[in-house]
């Protein structure tokens, strides 16, 4: 693997800040990450952000199938180059923003999931993990890295400062394993921060089942969209569209105590809060 710095100069390239572009630069982290993510031969990948190659290359070696995304139309032909030089033919590139893509199209049989792999650029951390969150029934496992802080909010238990809308969501429909840390000086440029790599593996059967998904989404966002409030005042006048009053008597009846803040609410609690939201607005509706 030719370091990074040197591959883009060979290229006239230079990593561009607004894409978030930070390159894994040691290849024994690469082979660490894939040995780790327990990928088979008969598993299809999709990666998000191929970057160099640096997982690409030997995530294609022990898989079906790789379509490795990637933004930067100025990265393609040079991807193309390192496969080659690798033998790598079971990749097939793609210069699309995943989060612009039907994730669907890369499911090659009803059968079989498709696994999501891939070096996050802090900037679309976030909306890629709803968007595979969306689309579970699709994708069986991720093996992401993530900025070490934002990797803290997913991973977060109740009653910490990290405990966020991505913990809540993420551990409803996920089991969430720490696979590696990856220390700064290990990208090109270096990053301020060191970065996790971990597993999300999407449940089939849930614990705690949401009668309305959508609807629960909406009551963790509004519950957090204040979280230095009480819940009984985070829920009003937010996109649940009800007042102080309704959030009260919606918290009581769902056994929460109205002045407790979102952050220490449990994942089964924001189940029972939306089942309730949920009985309540149809009972309204029907009046």
């Amino acid at each position: 693997m030719t370091s990074p710095g040197k591959l883009l100069s060979a290229w006239n390239l230079h990593p561009k800040k607004q894409l978030g572009q930070n390159f894994l630069s040691d290849p024994s982290t690469a082979e660490m990450i894939i040995n780790r993510s327990g990928i088979g031969s008969e598993d299809t990948l999709l990666e998000v952000g191929a970057g160099l190659g640096a997982l690409t290359i030997p995530a294609a070696r022990i898989s079906k199938k790789v379509y490795a995304v990637e933004k930067d139309q100025g990265l393609i032909d040079l991807l193309k180059t390192e496969l080659l030089v690798y033998n790598i033919s079971n990749t097939t590139l793609i210069n699309s923003d995943i989060l612009q893509l039907d994730l669907k199209q890369f499911v090659e049989n009803e059968s079989k999931k498709i696994i999501v792999i891939g070096n996050l650029p802090y900037n679309i951390s976030s909306m890629l993990l709803v968007r595979l969150i969306n689309n579970r029934n699709i994708v069986s496992r991720a093996i992401l890295m993530f900025q070490k802080e934002m990797a803290k909010r997913i991973y977060a238990g109740p009653n910490c400062k990290d405990y966020s809308r991505l913990s809540v969501m993420t551990q409803y429909c996920a089991d969430i394993k720490k696979i590696a840390t990856v220390k700064a000086p290990l990208f090109f440029p270096k990053p301020k921060i060191d970065s996790e790599v971990i597993e999300l593996t999407f449940k089939t059967r849930l614990q705690y089942q949401a009668d309305d998904e959508q609807l629960l989404f909406m009551v963790i966002k509004a519950a957090f969209s204040k979280r230095r409030k009480t819940l009984r005042n985070s829920l009003a006048g937010n996109i649940l569209e009800i007042d102080t009053q309704t959030a009260f008597d919606l918290l009581k009846q769902a056994e929460i105590d109205p002045v407790r803040r979102a952050e220490t609410l449990t994942v089964h609690e924001f189940v029972k809060l939306s089942n309730q939201y949920g009985t309540q607005m149809h009972t309204d509706k029907h009046r």
